[in-house]
């Protein structure tokens, strides 16, 4: 062997070892108010889960990872900063991600989306409030009305398809303005606008904090709605295995969600301020959304939809392959990676289910449409109960024990959403059975097919005091 051999050789091997030893960059943007994207964001970084699931042999044996992580408070500049090669990945809703795949295209690259995290095949999630005070009941009231909107949202596609669905001319029929969710709050307290539309978790957010009145749910509108990760091509074609290594720690996160949805309700709420009981909403058993991984038709749909809609909205001229766009191989090697079926959740549409006894009588729950849930402050798990009235009785005896009472929920009737039951309307059978609405139109409607009194929270509350 000759000294060029043995120098070449040498500098071969030092080649290898440098590439080894590189020093990997994983550059995470994350929505942290947003609460449907945190398995994807704030509950791995929270909870350190994503070292767990990273490479650590064959190319990747000798290398170093440099994790980073941004927050924002939407997905347009989260795509800026993504476009700009800044981040590698990013959690944002189907209309934002869309836009983040367009971007991409307008910069001669590519960006994937891969994953759902949380989402609606009915489309809840996304509504629209008005001020506490205002005399408005339902969306047929707005006409004429200003409405506020972060424009190019996923809740602004869901207010244009609601307008529509009234036959309204969104140019003349209401007054359609761009206002973030942080804006809207202000002018939802001091009745600067007549109401306000918005994604998660503002629609139920601002109700719970008693300056704003729920009046439409994203789920009227029957269309799909959902909040995914994505991926930049280049990235994800270089690093595989840690965008497969993103995923698990995604899995997990959604996985412990699911186990102790009060717990990490309480620990989002610590990270973002987005109070405990609005976590759980979404979250727990019965949720507003369901919390999904796989790629079902729904969701795809919900992403041409939405590219639809933001040529509608002279966001972009562009047209995007959505099979290109949206790819599941690196889920479904995530799920593999983790032993799961990707086919068997793929084919699953449930909500999250709830195993529970009745907290008064002991005894399993087993019709799940008339559950109600009671969160008492300081105590880690929500109570659960077989009925509204059973609920409204528990309640009662929490209030004469001085209990400071978080939250209480109940399933809406017609659609099985849950709601806010302090928010809701009730339908009173002559038997004392309570159905809850979330409009009083809809209770109305209930009523007059089904006979029985139309009542608010408070008048439901007191009837079954009176009853006591």
């Amino acid at each position: 062997m000759n000294l060029r051999t043995t120098l070449t050789g040498l500098a071969l091997a030092i080649a290898a070892l440098q590439a080894n030893a590189e020093t990997i960059r994983i550059a995470i943007g994350t929505q942290d108010t947003t609460i449907n994207c945190a398995a994807g964001g704030l509950l791995i970084r929270e909870l350190g889960l994503l070292d767990k699931y990273l490479p650590k042999d064959g190319k990747y044996k000798d290398a170093q990872y440099q994790i980073e992580w941004k927050n924002f408070t939407s997905g347009a500049p989260l795509t800026n900063e993504m476009v700009a090669g800044k981040l590698d990945f990013g959690a944002m809703a189907d209309f934002p991600g869309s836009f983040n795949g367009v971007a991409f295209q307008d910069a001669g690259k590519q960006s994937l989306f891969i994953s759902v995290l949380s989402g609606s095949i009915q489309g809840s999630g996304n509504g629209i409030v008005v001020p506490a005070s205002s005399s408005v009941q339902a969306l047929a009231d707005l006409k004429g009305k200003t409405i506020s909107v972060p424009f190019a949202s996923t809740a602004h596609g869901m207010l244009l398809r609601a307008v529509a669905a009234q036959g309204w001319d969104p140019q003349k029929d209401v007054r359609i303005i761009a206002q973030a969710p942080e804006i809207a709050g202000s002018a939802l307290r001091s009745n600067r606008i007549d109401a306000h539309a918005d994604f998660v978790p503002f629609a139920e957010l601002f109700p719970n904090r008693g300056f704003a009145r729920k009046i439409y749910d994203g789920s009227q509108a029957k269309a799909p709605t959902f909040h995914g990760a994505l991926v930049d091509a280049a990235y994800a074609k270089q690093y595989p295995e840690v965008v497969t290594a993103y995923l698990r720690a995604g899995i997990e996160a959604d996985q412990l969600l699911a186990a102790e949805p009060e717990k990490y309700s309480e620990l989002i709420e610590k990270v973002t301020g987005i109070e405990a009981e609005v976590a759980y909403l979404f979250h727990g058993p019965l949720g507003l959304q369901t919390r999904d991984q796989s790629w079902k038709p729904e969701y795809r749909q919900a992403v041409a939809t939405s590219i639809d809609t933001l040529k509608l909205l002279k966001k972009t001229e562009r047209s995007l392959d959505t099979a290109s766009f949206i790819n599941d191989q690196y889920i479904r090697a995530a799920f593999k990676a983790s032993g799961l079926d990707y086919d068997q959740q793929l084919a699953n549409y449930a909500a999250l289910p709830l195993k529970a006894n009745d907290a008064l009588t002991g005894k399993p729950i087993t019709d799940f449409k008339r559950v109600a849930q009671i969160w008492v402050r300081d105590e880690a798990k929500v109570r659960h109960y077989a009925s509204p009235e059973a609920a409204l009785q528990a309640l009662a005896k929490l209030e004469e024990e001085g209990k400071d009472i978080r939250a209480i929920y109940a399933q809406a009737a017609d659609t099985g959403i849950k709601l806010l039951a302090n928010q809701a309307w009730f339908v009173r059978s002559n038997s004392g059975q309570l159905q809850a609405f979330l409009l009083k139109q809809q209770a109305e409607q209930f009523a007059a097919q089904q006979g029985g009194s139309v009542v608010d929270f408070a008048s439901a509350n007191q009837q079954s005091l009176a009853s006591r």
